[in-house]
C-alpha cells in the first residue's frame, strides 16, 4: 500500500513542479508581449543585465534559425518526442531529486512548446551581457530546463556513487 502513497505523492510533485513551470513562463512572456514592442530593449543593470523582447524562431543559442514551417514542425515534433521520454524517465525514476529535476524539464519544454504552437518561435526576454559580450536571450521555460538537466546529473552521478 505505501508504494501507491508513493507513487501518488511523486505524481502531485511532477505536476505542481511542471504546471507552475509552465504558468510561470506563460505569465511572464504574456508580459513582456504586453510591455515592450518587438526587439524592443529596456536597460535594468547597466552593462550587465537588460530585458528585451526578442522572438527565436530556432532552439538553443539561436541553432536552427533557417527553416520556416518546416523547422517549426521539427522543433514541436522534438519537444514532443522529448516529454515522451521525460514521462518515461520520470516513471522509472526512484530518486526525488532526479524526478524533480525531470519535472522541471518538462514544465519547460512544455512552456516553449506552447510558444511555438502558438507563435512559431519561443519569446526571449531575459539578456545577460558583460560588456558588449552578450549572452543570447533566455526565458523563464529555458532557466527551468537548465536547472532541472543540472539536478537530473547531480542525482544520476550521486546514484552512480551509491552503487
Amino acid at each position: 500500500m505505501h508504494g501507491g502513497a508513493e507513487i501518488r505523492q511523486n505524481l502531485k510533485m511532477i505536476l505542481f513542479t511542471a504546471l507552475a513551470v509552465t504558468v510561470f513562463d506563460q505569465l511572464t512572456k504574456h508580459l513582456i508581449m504586453r510591455s515592450l514592442s518587438l526587439n524592443q530593449v529596456v536597460g535594468a543593470i547597466p552593462g550587465l543585465f537588460d530585458i528585451v523582447y526578442f522572438k527565436n524562431p530556432g532552439a538553443a543559442f539561436g541553432i536552427f534559425n533557417d527553416g520556416g514551417v518546416w523547422r517549426t514542425v521539427f522543433l514541436i515534433g522534438t519537444s514532443l518526442v522529448s516529454l515522451v521520454v521525460i514521462g518515461a524517465l520520470m516513471k522509472q525514476s526512484k530518486d526525488t531529486l532526479m524526478t524533480f529535476g525531470l519535472s522541471l524539464i518538462a514544465g519547460g519544454a512544455v512552456g516553449n512548446l506552447i510558444d511555438r504552437a502558438r507563435f512559431g518561435s519561443v519569446v526571449d526576454f531575459l539578456y545577460f551581457h558583460l560588456g558588449e559580450y552578450y549572452w543570447p536571450a533566455f526565458n523563464v521555460a529555458d532557466s527551468a530546463i537548465t536547472v532541472g538537466v543540472i539536478l537530473a546529473f547531480i542525482s544520476y552521478y550521486r546514484a552512480g556513487h551509491k552503487a
